[in-house]
């Protein structure tokens, strides 16, 4: 299970290489101080798991969740934060998580979280579950055995694409850098939008921009 680990703190991700390092058939294969080095690590080698944390400097992690799951429907991500707040638990699941932990739970938990999400399930905190539910009631977030749910698929000229937009670029700028015709841009652009569900070039860009989406 080839993972990546991203969080802005140094000390984190060498203490979760060592967790890591004592679970079968896993290997973490980068690690990550900001969204556009995890984009660049996943373009480079597409993982199974993203462990990531919720407060990565330059985006939203709810909005890089969504991006993520859309430009890489195989990826798992496992959000591992110092955020229990209720709003945020669920705004991370409607993006596409497929696990909540706290950053104060047991190790051993996060092991069962990796566990279960290698088997198709979510995983919840029961911290994070005990907090939504008080704040609440009984929630709407997933359940430790729920399935997992893939969102819509970007191809790769897609996501080039995609990348582009925050730069102010219009189909022509994007048939001539990608080597397409203009009626090819065009398209792409389309079903950017339509399997994002956005409905006008407005939307589009603030959607990429949100994701801070490196060039290229």
């Amino acid at each position: 299970m080839r993972t990546i680990i991203a969080d802005d703190h140094a000390i984190m991700r060498e203490g979760l290489k060592q967790l890591l390092s004592t679970v079968d058939e896993l290997i973490v294969s980068g690690e990550a101080a900001d969204a556009e080095a995890v984009h660049r690590l996943l373009n480079e080698s597409p993982a199974d798991l993203l462990i990531l944390d919720l407060g990565m400097p330059g985006v939203s992690g709810f909005q890089f969740i969504a991006h993520l799951r859309t430009a890489w429907p195989e990826l798992r991500v496992l959000v591992l934060t110092a955020n229990i707040e209720p709003r945020s638990v669920r705004a991370a699941f409607s993006a596409g998580a497929n696990g909540y932990l706290t950053k104060s739970g047991d190790p051993s938990e996060l092991i069962a979280a990796i566990d279960a999400i290698r088997k198709g399930h979510a995983y919840v905190a029961e911290e994070v579950r005990f907090a939504v539910d008080h704040h609440d009631g009984p929630s709407e977030i997933p359940e430790p055995s729920a399935a997992i749910i893939s969102p819509v698929t970007l191809t790769r000229r897609e996501r080039q694409i995609l990348a582009m937009i925050p730069h102010g670029v219009t189909n022509r700028d994007i048939a001539s850098r990608l080597g397409i015709s203009l009626l090819t841009a065009r398209k792409h652009r389309e079903n950017l939008m339509r399997k994002l569900d956005l409905h006008n070039g407005a939307e589009l860009t603030a959607y990429a921009v949100r994701l801070g989406l490196p060039a290229g």
